[in-house]
């Protein structure tokens, strides 16, 4: 036996794995010792493989099936990467759908007299306008009853790649929402669309759906979602961009960003070759709120704190957006520029 090897007790200390756990990633082909002796049978390990069972350790704790765990143990670095972001990502998506559904069961168990319940419902306006650089406008706008939505096509086909996503949606409105399913019923919705594209066209899509006392959002790409709340602006969105992610890394600052080369490259959108999963999560609604769906060509050219001075002093909707819109093209309208702007109100009796 080579006097660097390690007894499986050694290496069990070193790794943080326990002696049966190893001897299961043995049976399972997990993690092969480097030598069994022939006559004892005991495993001896060499210190080289501690970074793969501390990895294993590691994806053990994030919940990381077996079966899966062996396949990302054979890839190189960046595939394994990748592979454990996209079991994340899984991870998150499932637990946002298992979220809305206790939120449902809290709703349904949780005993409210219908004296005390109070009734809310939306009070909108949405408005697209091509602004004063571009040919044609490819954004597509919406509100209705049930559904806001802000769509930024772009490609030969632009137009109708941004009206197709807005579409799908449109027909969740009028259909009856399984409880507990809304999240799922969005997702599948953003996925139809994007078969729905032709070829080299695109679109974002950001879109709020009422489910009677909480919006439920699904976002992909660089279109935003605000809310004003006691005179409080907050983005509920996350825009998909390279800049973007330079900026969540540190390697960027919001205020360089605003004239990076790259600052409207999108890394998420819905298209036909790729229709990576959009951001899902519900948003609790208040009395008083006011939500604002953009496309950038409002958000690139006017700064957050005059969105939050036009939206804080309008006294209706139509009046904000009319507002809105008039600011991005005083700036220069130099891209398409939709608004959508709603306000959370107590239902009449």
């Amino acid at each position: 036996m080579a006097r660097d090897m390690l007894t499986i007790g050694a290496f069990a200390r070193a790794c943080r794995l326990s002696p049966k756990a190893l001897r299961l990633y043995d049976e399972l082909g997990l993690l092969r010792p480097a030598r069994v002796d022939p006559e004892t049978g005991y495993r001896y390990y060499a210190p080289a493989q501690l970074e793969q069972a501390r990895l294993v350790a590691w994806l053990r704790r994030v919940g990381m099936p077996l079966a899966r765990i062996r396949e990302v143990g054979t890839l190189p670095p960046e595939a394994a990467a990748r592979e454990i972001r996209a079991y994340w990502a899984e991870v998150e998506a499932e637990t946002a759908v298992r979220r809305d559904l206790a939120a449902f069961l809290v709703d349904r168990l949780t005993t409210t007299s219908r004296e005390d319940t109070i009734m809310l419902r939306l009070r909108h306006s949405a408005h697209s306008d091509r602004g004063l650089v571009r040919p044609a406008n490819q954004d597509t706008a919406y509100a209705g009853s049930r559904l806001l939505a802000v769509a930024d096509g772009y490609g030969p086909d632009g137009g109708p790649a941004s009206s197709t996503a807005v579409a799908a949606l449109r027909r969740l409105e009028a259909s009856e929402l399984p409880a507990g399913n809304v999240l799922n019923l969005l997702e599948e919705a953003a996925r139809e669309a994007a078969q729905g594209i032709t070829e080299e066209a695109g679109t974002t899509l950001t879109a709020l759906l009422w489910t009677g006392s909480r919006l439920a959002l699904v976002h992909i790409g660089d279109s935003r979602a605000y809310l004003l709340r006691d005179g409080a602006l907050f983005r509920i969105t996350h825009d998909h961009t390279v800049v973007q992610s330079l900026i969540d890394e540190g390697r960027l600052t919001p205020e360089e960003a605003v004239s990076h080369p790259q600052r409207s490259l999108l890394l998420k959108s819905l298209s036909p070759d790729r229709a990576p999963a959009p951001d899902l999560r519900l948003q609790d609604a208040a009395a008083g709120d006011r939500y604002l769906l953009c496309s950038d060509g409002l958000s690139t050219v006017v700064p957050d704190a005059r969105i939050r001075e036009e939206l804080g002093t309008a006294p209706d909707p139509d009046t904000a957006v009319r507002a809105l819109i008039d600011a991005a093209n005083a700036a220069g309208g130099p891209d398409n520029v939709s608004c959508v702007v709603a306000d959370v109100v107590e239902a009449a009796a």
